[in-house]
This record gives C-alpha cells, sequence and structure tokens, in this order.
C-alpha cells in the first residue's frame, strides 16, 4: 500500500543548498544550471531558514526593474526568499505529501527530521513511487 512509502523512500539527499548572505544572482543561475524550482537556504548550524524560489527570482528581477536598479547589483538569498516553508517529515506517507503538494500547490518540499534539512521531495518524486507501487503490483 502506498501509505508505507515515505518521503525518505524517494527524497533527493544530495542537494543545493544556499547561505543566506549569498548573492541572489549567482543562487538564481545555480538554479537554473541545476535544473531546479527551488533550494533550500540553511544557516551556518544547517538549519532550514528559508526556500529560494524560481518565482522569489523573479520578484527580484520585478522590484529591481520597479526601483530603476541596475540588473544584478546587488541583494542577497536572505532579501527575497521565503521565510515561511511547507515541509514534510522524513517518515510522512506519500499520500500525505501529494494531499501537501495538491493543497498548497509546491513543485518541491524540504524533508525534515527531527527540525533538521535532510532531503527534497518533488512532485516528479511521488509520481515515481507511485510508477513503482503500480509496477511491483
Amino acid at each position: 500500500m502506498l501509505r508505507s512509502v515515505k518521503a525518505q523512500d524517494y527524497m533527493a539527499s544530495k542537494l543545493v543548498t544556499f547561505a543566506p548572505d549569498k548573492d541572489l544572482f549567482r543562487a538564481l543561475m545555480m538554479l537554473r544550471e541545476y535544473k531546479l524550482s527551488a533550494a533550500p537556504v540553511v544557516n551556518e548550524e544547517g538549519d532550514l531558514v528559508g526556500l529560494l524560489s524560481e518565482v522569489d527570482g523573479l520578484r527580484a528581477i520585478l522590484s529591481q526593474t520597479y526601483h530603476e536598479e541596475e540588473m544584478g547589483s546587488g541583494g542577497k538569498v536572505e532579501d527575497y526568499m521565503a521565510r515561511k516553508v511547507d515541509t514534510v517529515n522524513h517518515d510522512a506517507d506519500i499520500i500525505a505529501v501529494s494531499k501537501i503538494f495538491i493543497d498548497h500547490g509546491r513543485r518541491c518540499l524540504p524533508v525534515v527530521k527531527a527540525g533538521k534539512l535532510v532531503g527534497m521531495i518533488s512532485r516528479a518524486d511521488v509520481l515515481r513511487a507511485v510508477e513503482d507501487f503500480a509496477n511491483d503490483s
């Protein structure tokens, strides 16, 4: 049954992460380079403090354009990242993860264990779990 499939079974654990003080446009270039829609932002202790998404990048571009600043003239990840981040526990079942994706319109979610970031799970990861389950049945 799919409820026995856990987020930790399908999450990515080798992550691209950003420090809050990373240059925003370097971070956005990394999102493009690694074909990511978002990446977690962690502090020096490894605590999840935010999430930087493509939408956050668009917001930064619009803000700089509105204020007639030179594109890429500055800004840090912490200036534009989302600070309120939906997360899933490492042992959350795939059905619960799917519900969060549907209810909150997210593309990916940080996975935490005991409050620490341990991975990321995407909608594609959930679909892969369903495909694996269907092939095993």
